[in-house]
């Protein structure tokens, strides 16, 4: 007897048409957990990693074939671990990107990667390694047109509040000249003591996009560095007495907004990233959790790498801001 229901004669429910024929802007998978191996200079690590994959669903097909990014996924990422070379971040997530875009059969496909990797580097003073993990962040967008690229990094930081240091110096300023100081003997000791004030922990996150036609190489070491030097100053996970009180002077020296945070960013990418085209793409954010309020405080800059380019030599306003979401689907640029 012939089986009632056969898998290889079965419909193809996805391909079907929808009872409402509206497109659908992304359609996908999130929460993919996976174990890749990333490039990194001279040197090849496995992480830890999430991944999102998206694609663009046209009105008259019922579904997307989820089964096919998971096998997407894990043929890419093979690859990699399996094979002779190891990819950055961004270069893999263009892998997938483009061949998920290929297996669906769509005009448009989306992927992400977050992949938490350690860095080894010593405290200030004492010298002693310290693991520090930090968040590195891959995305790219496929079309017809190309390919476009995002890098991205996360790290955490000090910062010390400008407004409450001014308060608490003009307070000891008047008990100083109440008993005796002038204002130069109240100039030196504020040049040997730093001011106190309130703390936060810092959250910076800088994205650089590269068009479809990029081929600058971009170090995430780099972007590291200039998010943690935007902030008043870095932390570390194991510290001894004179490691401690080099970080806490270093801040009290360094007050900075959050505001402060992102444009020390920009400005960093715009001076130390030599070769970035003006249709590069910008993002930079940072969240500092307060610790006298119970609200945290974010700022954010995001545009062409033109746009803000010309705004810091001009010192002009730039009306636009171009989005991420703008810069990924090639509008703006």
């Amino acid at each position: 007897m012939q089986p009632t229901t056969s898998l290889v004669n079965s419909p193809d429910v996805q391909a079907q048409r929808p009872t409402v024929h509206v497109s659908l802007s992304r359609v996908g998978v999130t929460n993919v957990e996976k174990v890749i191996r990333i490039r990194r200079g001279d040197q090849e690590q496995l992480y830890w990693a999430k991944l999102e994959c998206f694609v663009d669903l046209g009105p008259l097909q019922k579904g997307a074939h989820m089964s096919r990014f998971e096998e997407t996924v894990n043929d890419a990422i093979g690859e990699v671990i399996l094979g002779s070379s190891a990819f950055r971040a961004e270069e893999l997530a263009q892998n997938i990107a483009e061949l998920v875009r290929e297996r669906q059969d769509a005009k448009r496909a989306e992927v992400t990667i977050a992949a938490r990797y350690p860095e080894h580097k010593p405290a200030p003073v004492s010298g002693i390694q310290t693991q520090e993990l930090y968040t590195m962040f891959g995305t790219a967008v496929a079309t017809e047109k190309g390919t476009r690229r995002l890098i991205g990094v996360a790290a955490q930081g000090m910062t010390a509040c400008p407004c409450a240091q001014e308060l608490v110096a003009g307070a000891a300023r008047q008990r100083l000249t109440a008993d005796g100081f002038d204002d130069d003997q109240i100039a030196r000791i504020f040049e040997h003591v730093p001011v106190a004030t309130h703390n936060q922990r810092g959250l910076g996150t800088l994205h650089i996009g590269c068009p479809e036609d990029c081929t600058l190489d971009i170090d995430a070491a780099q972007l590291l560095a200039i998010v943690e030097d935007s902030m008043s100053s870095e932390i570390y996970e194991m510290m001894k007495r004179s490691d401690e009180g080099a970080v806490v002077e270093k801040a009290h020296r360094r007050p900075r907004f959050v505001e402060d945070c992102v444009r020390e960013m920009i400005k960093g990418v715009v001076d130390g990233l030599d070769g970035l085209a003006p249709g590069a793409f910008v993002s930079a954010r940072q969240e500092n959790l307060e610790t006298i309020h119970q609200h945290n405080v974010v700022a954010e800059r995001f545009g062409l790498h033109s746009e803000l380019t010309h705004e810091l030599t001009s010192g002009e306003h730039a009306e636009r801001h171009t989005t991420m979401r703008e810069w990924l689907d090639g509008a703006g640029a």
